[in-house]
């Protein structure tokens, strides 16, 4: 067991039974009263936000969760295929516990696995990524990056918003943790 004082982001909390990532916290010691800690909290599992306070010096449950990179190899019906680049066993992830990420891994793709008692938790992408776009409408002569925005589609199927002058072939950065658009690659 530890105490409130031991938190940080990222640490993960067993709170009731569930897993908890800890997005923020901030220590707070008020002129009247005891000192506490504000926290805001990510269910690991269903991704539901909370905010929640402790008092400070309170006895807090950390999960143990491992944390190591991926290679990202095919996706297998509806689970993905990651191998361990450490010892190369293969390990089969649901597309539930992927998530999001789906829409921004290629073949090869490096990612970090969390997992918990051997049960991965979730997935991390880094924060962004290149990919190449497929389909988008051709841009008109005049087309500027302040007129406004069109859809293209990525590479791994996935349509984001990108500026008008953008054309089929061209390679992105894309925000893997919302989506958009970050700016034009040129190699």
């Amino acid at each position: 067991m530890a105490t409130t004082n031991d938190i940080k982001n990222g640490s993960v909390l067993s709170i009731d039974g569930q897993l908890w990532n800890v997005i923020e916290f901030q220590h707070v010691k008020p002129g009247k009263g005891g000192a506490f800690v504000r926290t805001k909290l990510k269910s690991v599992m269903s991704g539901k936000t909370v905010d929640r306070t402790f008092n400070a010096g309170t006895k807090i449950d950390f999960a143990t969760v491992d944390r190591r990179d991926f290679q990202y190899l095919y996706k297998d019906g509806e689970d993905f295929v990651f191998m361990d680049m450490s010892d190369y066993d293969q390990r089969t992830v649901p597309a539930a516990v992927v998530g999001d990420a789906a829409n921004f891994m290629l073949e090869n793709q490096i990612a970090t696995i969390a997992t918990h008692e051997g049960e991965a938790l979730y997935v991390e992408l880094p924060a962004s990524v290149i990919l190449e776009v497929t389909y988008t409408e051709p841009g008109l002569q005049g087309d500027r990056s302040s007129a406004g925005t069109k859809a293209a589609t990525l590479e791994t199927g996935y349509e984001i918003q990108v500026p008008l002058f953008l054309e089929q072939n061209t390679r992105v950065k894309v925000d893997t943790r919302d989506g958009s658009y970050l700016g034009r690659v040129t190699d």
